[in-house]
């Protein structure tokens, strides 16, 4: 856990001060995207993946911190009941250089996965321990795809049947 939580990049997260002043949408901007998003996301019979595309300076950097900023602060009940669902973000930023490279980009989900849920905390770890070049930056990010971040959420699925479904939030990819 210790090497996991020195390779996770910290300022990844959308709400850094790395990443400051934070990129949200003005009140009352992109109400329909934003409810189309957020509708998607909260539909608990399948599983989402949504990708904003467009020029440079239409607003996707500030849709993905809205997004992210509705769903912050998972909390999990004793009866995994998910109350919000962001389990994980990764905002790449071009003027930091651990920000800007894949080669930490699943270490740093599966340490946010695993802080907010304990349960996956010992089979991250274990998963580690077995082959510790998971966390090398030059890996494949297939193998740490599959190892680190694919096996832990398989793990935690049937914790969270009837939950509403977790949300990770990248921006700038």
């Amino acid at each position: 856990w210790e090497r996991l939580s020195q390779v996770a990049v910290k300022g990844a997260e959308y709400d850094s001060c790395e990443h400051q002043p934070h990129p949200k949408c003005l009140e009352g901007t992109q109400v329909d995207l934003l409810s189309y998003i957020h509708e998607l996301l909260d539909n608990q019979e399948e599983s989402q993946l949504i990708w904003l595309h467009g020029t440079a300076g239409v607003g996707k950097s500030a849709v993905a911190f809205t997004v992210a900023e509705r769903m912050r602060g998972l909390k999990v009940t004793k009866q995994m009941n998910v109350k919000k669902q962001l389990a994980g973000t990764f905002f790449f930023l071009h003027k930091h250089t651990d920000h800007c490279t894949t080669g930490y980009f699943f270490a740093t989900l599966v340490y946010q996965l695993a802080s907010n849920f304990p349960s996956i905390h010992a089979d991250v770890n274990r998963t580690i321990h077995e082959n510790p070049s998971l966390l090398d930056l030059n890996k494949s990010l297939r193998n740490q795809m599959e190892a680190l971040f694919l096996k832990p959420l398989w793990k935690l699925h049937p914790r969270l049947h009837g939950c509403e479904p977790l949300t990770f939030v990248i921006n700038a990819l």
